[in-house]
C-alpha cells in the first residue's frame, strides 16, 4: 500500500506561511501570494503554577531562560526555511509574489482596527494592550 501526497486542486484563498504553502503545495495551483505578515504563530508552554512556584527560583530563572534561547532557536529555523520555501516559489515562476507597500499595509490595519474594537470584550481589553506593547503596534496608526 502506497501513501500519496494530497495534491490541491482549487485555491480560492489561503492564509499560511510560506513554508506550510510551499510544502502544501499550494503554489501549484495558486497563482498569487501577498506577503501580509498580519499575523503571529507562537507556541505556550504550560506548567502548573503550584509545582513552577514550588521550584528554587534559581531553577526558575534557568527555565526561563532556556526557554528563550530555545524560543529564539526555533524563531530562526522558522525564518530560515520560510526563506527558503518563498526563494523556491519564486523559483518556479508558478505564484507572483507581492510584498505590500508600507501605505498599503498601513491602510491594511486600519482597515482592520474596527475588528480589533469589536472583539476587545471578547478576548479582554488587557490581553490586547499587551499584545499591542510587544509587538509595537499602535492602533489607528
Amino acid at each position: 500500500m502506497s501513501i500519496r501526497p494530497c495534491v490541491l486542486s482549487v485555491v480560492d484563498g489561503a492564509e499560511m506561511e510560506g513554508s506550510n504553502f510551499y510544502t502544501s503545495r499550494a503554489y501549484q495551483v495558486q497563482k498569487h501570494l501577498t506577503l501580509t505578515n498580519h499575523g503571529f504563530l507562537g507556541y505556550a508552554v504550560i506548567v502548573n503554577k503550584k509545582f513552577w512556584d514550588g521550584l528554587p527560583s534559581d531553577i526558575r530563572r534557568t527555565l526561563e531562560g532556556a526557554m528563550q534561547d530555545a524560543t529564539r532557536y526555533a524563531n530562526d529555523i522558522a525564518k530560515q526555511e520560510n526563506d527558503k520555501a518563498l526563494a523556491s516559489i519564486r523559483a518556479s515562476g508558478k505564484t507572483v509574489i507581492y510584498t505590500p507597500t508600507a501605505q498599503e499595509r498601513a491602510a491594511f490595519k486600519r482597515a482592520l482596527w474596527p475588528v480589533h474594537a469589536r472583539m476587545a470584550s471578547r478576548i479582554g481589553p488587557g490581553l490586547l494592550q499587551a499584545i499591542y506593547r510587544e509587538t509595537g503596534f499602535r492602533p489607528g496608526h
